[in-house]
């Protein structure tokens, strides 16, 4: 074998070999990101069309939930402390969170008090970006069905009542599609780092600004 041959195998096996692990960084890609504090879906689901009202009295429907990623949980604003601690760390997470365009979305378990003129001060408070979402309370329930939240209302003494549901902090992609959830304890620094990690795959290919 001369040694020009020599060099054209050798040249075509470090191909072979270059094309391979590009393969492979592919097919592992397609698992998402290894998340630390998170869920990372298998597969990704599809927010159901819904038609509720934001803080600013306009009505606001799945379609407005794509064109960039964000974080949904569902809460009220009577809530004691899980909802405002919960949405207070979100706050600091999206300052902090190397991802473009991230948004933070309450969806009220509790439309008979959180009216658009009440929620809306409340989300602001935590950070003048944030939106909310109140409404129909059968819309309600079937949305929050579709994400897996359980809600539950509690009578308390003296004809008052609460409402119990799941501290569930939820990650949608650029197409509304919920693609990995976070459960308590949160932990800001933990789930901006992985929200960070978990950027690239936020957004639909092309749509990333470079």
């Amino acid at each position: 074998m001369t040694s020009l041959s020599a060099r054209w195998l050798l040249l075509a096996a470090a191909l072979c070999a270059g094309l391979a692990g590009f393969w492979l960084a592919r097919q592992l890609d397609r698992g998402g990101p290894q998340l630390a504090s998170g869920t990372w879906l298998p597969q990704s689901k599809a927010v159901i069309d819904f038609q509720l009202t934001d803080t600013s009295g306009r009505a606001f429907t799945r379609r407005d939930l794509t064109g960039a990623p964000t974080l949904v949980f569902f809460g009220f604003t009577h809530c004691p402390d899980v909802c405002p601690t919960t949405l207070l760390k979100l706050a600091q997470v999206r300052s902090r969170a190397a991802v473009r365009g991230l948004r933070v979305l309450l969806v009220s378990v509790d439309p008979q008090r959180d009216t658009p003129s009440v929620l809306g001060p409340y989300v602001h408070a935590f950070d003048p970006k944030f939106q909310g979402l109140t409404g129909d309370a059968q819309t309600i329930a079937r949305l929050a069905a579709n994400f897996g939240v359980a809600v539950n209302r509690v009578e308390l003494p003296g004809g008052d009542y609460t409402m119990d549901h799941s501290a569930v902090v939820f990650v949608l992609d650029d197409a509304a599609h919920i693609v990995a959830i976070f459960t308590p304890p949160f932990d800001v620094a933990a789930l901006s780092a992985d929200l960070a990690r978990a950027a690239p795959y936020l957004w639909a290919p092309g749509h990333v600004a470079a």
